[in-house]
């Protein structure tokens, strides 16, 4: 790991916690109680000074664009946002990709502006995000409160979602497309499930938590090449012979979304879980 051993150069002074600064030719955003108190562009701060945490913005679009934000979002708006941000990072105890910098203010100043002129937008997305990535939906919850707390504006539900992703894609390489992508292939499954078994799956229940996680993992298995071997593979596809036809049709469905072959024996646990729905009392 390279040790700086150069001074931080101020750029911004976000608010007395948050300041934007230069080292060795790379944008930092350096997070300190106190630390931009008395501070203006252009003044130094040590290396040796202690500071809770430093983000990173190397990459050269991203520092272009963030860049651009910084002079013309409201500073309010950026410091909150960097708050949420360290709690983030804080919480999972983990580095996040730079690009969360740009996403999430973008994001926040887009959603209060729209809540603001009573503009809301429905997530439909909404359960299967609260159930792929609940730990994510827990930070976003807290992300709103802080929100609220400081504009007086409610972030409903929906909106939380989508913050989620938001959290999640700073978590995996910074990109929001795969989220956004398993939460589509997770609800039209479900869709499709309820239309070819005409069954009302209830979004609250283990069952249907259960069935998401599957998808979820499942997914994250045929991607790292560890699928799982099933060795009732030919029991299941003769006793449920009409659950594992539409497994299969599932199956193909997720294949061409994500672009992966879902091999029998995954194939056969769906189609274990699309018996139990069967048997449920989910009637429409």
């Amino acid at each position: 790991m390279k040790i700086e051993t150069s001074n931080f150069n101020v750029i911004k002074v976000i608010n007395k916690n948050i300041v934007v600064v230069y080292q060795a030719n790379i944008e930092k955003i350096l997070y300190e109680k106190g630390i931009g108190v008395g501070k203006n562009l252009g003044d130094n701060i040590s290396k040796d000074d202690p500071i809770e945490k430093i983000f990173s913005i190397e990459n050269k679009i991203n520092y272009d664009n963030f860049n651009k934000l910084v002079n013309t979002v409201d500073d309010e708006v950026i410091a909150l946002c960097e708050e949420i941000i360290y709690m983030i990072s804080k919480e999972l105890n983990e580095d996040l990709h730079e690009r969360v910098h740009l996403s999430l203010i973008h994001h926040i100043e887009f959603t209060l502006k729209r809540i603001e002129s009573g503009e809301n937008i429905q997530n439909p997305f909404l359960d299967e995000i609260k159930t792929l990535f609940s730990e994510e939906y827990k930070l976003a919850q807290k992300a709103a409160i802080m929100i609220e707390d400081k504009t007086k504006i409610y972030f409903p539900e929906d909106e939380i979602a989508f913050i989620t992703l938001h959290i999640h894609a700073a978590r995996n390489d910074g990109g929001l497309s795969n989220a956004v992508r398993y939460a589509f292939v997770s609800n039209t499954i479900i869709k499709m499930m309820e239309d070819e078994l005409a069954i009302k799956i209830d979004r609250k229940s283990l069952a249907y938590a259960r069935f998401i996680t599957h998808i979820r993992f499942t997914i994250q298995r045929i991607l790292n090449n560890t699928c799982l071997k099933n060795k009732l593979l030919h029991t299941i596809k003769r006793k449920y012979y009409a659950s594992f036809k539409l497994a299969q049709k599932i199956s193909n469905f997720a294949e061409g979304e994500l672009n992966l072959k879902v091999p029998e024996d995954e194939t056969a646990y769906l189609a274990v879980y699309i018996q139990k729905f069967k048997r449920s009392r989910w009637k429409k």
